[in-house]
């Protein structure tokens, strides 16, 4: 399976590795002000926009991973980007997630969320998954409950992200695995 060819679909969302032409609407939600963004780094213009998708292009490239394209399976929209990340210096093998401000509290990152974490225990082989999540965010917190994940500890991302503490939520491979099984975990 080669990068283009990978797609996972939800009921409702279908992921795939983003690509050149998403760029329009990536910027949008990356310029778009809502309040979400202060916790993904703050608004940014067009041109670290394009370099925010070209690094995670050239992680899918690199890497074999990096966020999905997120689109709504009814209308065909571009919604948000979300999926495994782990830039050097990451805390851990990340599954983050952002929606655009219009589709938030629909299910719609939980929703893509688990399907990123299926693939990346399943086809990276990762061992456990975690969330770095900014202190106040209390949807993101909502989202990472709703997967099974814990709050760990206290972290900080790298530089240049390294401001402030942030907190790591997570799980292992097995808890989620029981998780889904329906097992007490």
């Amino acid at each position: 399976m080669t990068i283009p060819d990978i797609e996972l679909e939800t009921p409702r969302l279908l992921l795939r590795p983003p690509r050149l032409d998403d760029f329009e609407d990536w910027a949008a939600f990356m310029a778009g002000g809502g309040d979400y963004l202060r916790y993904l780094g703050g608004p940014q213009a067009r041109s670290p926009a394009w370099r925010s998708l070209m690094s995670v292009i050239g992680s899918w490239a690199a890497m074999g991973y990096g966020f999905f394209s997120v689109f709504e399976k009814s209308s065909g929209r571009w919604i948000g980007r979300l999926g495994p990340w782990q830039p050097e210096g990451w805390p851990g093998p990340e599954v983050g997630w952002g929606i655009i401000e219009s589709e938030g509290g629909k299910g719609y990152a939980t929703e893509g969320a688990t399907a990123a974490i299926d693939w990346a225990f399943e086809h990276l082989g990762w061992s456990e998954v975690i969330h770095s999540i900014d202190t106040g965010n209390l949807g993101s917190k909502g989202v990472a409950a709703k997967l099974g994940s814990r709050y760990l500890r206290q972290d900080r991302l790298p530089a240049p992200f390294d401001d402030k503490d942030i907190e790591i939520w997570g799980q292992s491979r097995e808890q989620w695995r029981a998780r889904r099984a329906g097992a007490p975990t």
